[in-house]
């Protein structure tokens, strides 16, 4: 049932990776002129003289440009095919909308920490399990490798390796850059688990059967051992995920990760950081916001099947 659940998340966060551009009502680089930190635009079904209509705004009118202060038009409507844009999160200091860029950021930040967490999951069960199975100096000098790297602070490491790369990169350069990143320092501890996983099931009957008629390691160890760990993998998955979601925030906030031209949760956390945004713009906080949602949802969903079985214990007529 926790496998099924973790596939289903990750099956879904793909799914918002590929489709989230698609889902943003404008451009995310499109600049509105005159639309400077306007703030988000209440959606209505009833206007003020008590019809109903389809979902709409009232647009907004720049009245103080040094205070940024706005007041809506209460004789017009607006909706997202309307001239008029709708600015449901607000907008930035350059008038683009905050919507757009955090559902487009969100193809690079669950990218990154997606794609990574796959590299990471695959390079530590192929490692683990041959220092699992092989034994002897392989599984010495390949667990020594682990611990040398589990025992660094991860992220004085991540920032030093992605310190070491040309500091101007394109965005398909820093994408690829982070990916390894991430992968070079999450695949030790995958690694150290299933090296634990082999090392058991190895000697368990099926695997001497399959050694008894004439199985090749390599066969043993792809059929046979590797999915004894898939459990334990799609646990990984909802630890590293979460943790590579916040790296790249970190990445981009400290401005190691992708200019600012393009929208990324930690670059628009970046550009949020020089304002009173807690009371004039609290609406630039969204990307953190998401940030919480996601990292919430993912150990939601890997701890449910064990929190519902609790509940279902606890509730339980004593007799």
């Amino acid at each position: 049932m926790r496998e099924r659940g973790i596939a289903l998340l990750f099956a879904a966060l793909a799914l918002l990776v590929v489709a989230a551009p698609r889902l943003a009502p404008y451009d995310p680089g499109h600049v509105f002129d005159g639309y400077p930190y306007a703030p988000p635009m209440r959606p209505h079904v009833i206007d003020d003289r008590g019809a109903w209509h389809a979902p709409f705004a009232y647009p907004l009118t720049l009245v103080d440009p040094l205070e940024r202060r706005y007041v809506e038009d209460r004789t017009r409507r607006t909706t997202f095919s309307s001239p008029q844009p709708w600015f449901v999160l607000g907008t930035d200091s350059l008038a683009r909308d905050v919507l757009s860029r955090l559902l487009a950021g969100a193809r690079l930040s669950l990218g990154i920490s997606l794609i990574a967490t796959l590299l990471a999951l695959a390079v530590g069960a192929a490692i683990g399990a041959t220092a699992g199975y092989a034994g002897g100096w392989a599984d010495t000098w390949l667990m020594r490798v682990a611990d040398f790297i589990i025992v660094l602070p991860l992220i004085y490491i991540v920032l030093a390796l992605r310190g070491a790369l040309p500091l101007v990169l394109s965005d398909v350069q820093v994408f690829t850059a982070l990916v390894f990143v991430f992968a070079s320092v999450g695949w030790p501890s995958v690694a150290r688990g299933v090296r634990g996983i082999v090392v058991s099931e190895k000697q368990a009957e099926y695997a001497e059967a399959a050694r008894a008629l004439g199985a090749t390691r390599s066969r043993i160890v792809l059929r046979h051992l590797l999915p004894a760990t898939r459990g334990f993998l799609g646990v990984q998955a909802t630890v590293l995920v979460p943790a590579f979601i916040m790296a790249e925030a970190t990445l981009s906030y400290a401005g190691l990760g992708f200019t600012s031209r393009t929208p990324s949760w930690g670059v628009m956390l970046n550009e949020a950081a020089y304002l009173r945004t807690a009371t004039d713009t609290p609406w630039l906080l969204a990307p953190a916001c998401a940030i919480v949602a996601t990292v919430f949802v993912i150990h939601w969903v890997a701890g449910a099947p064990g929190r519902w079985r609790d509940l279902a214990v606890r509730a339980k007529p004593l007799v």
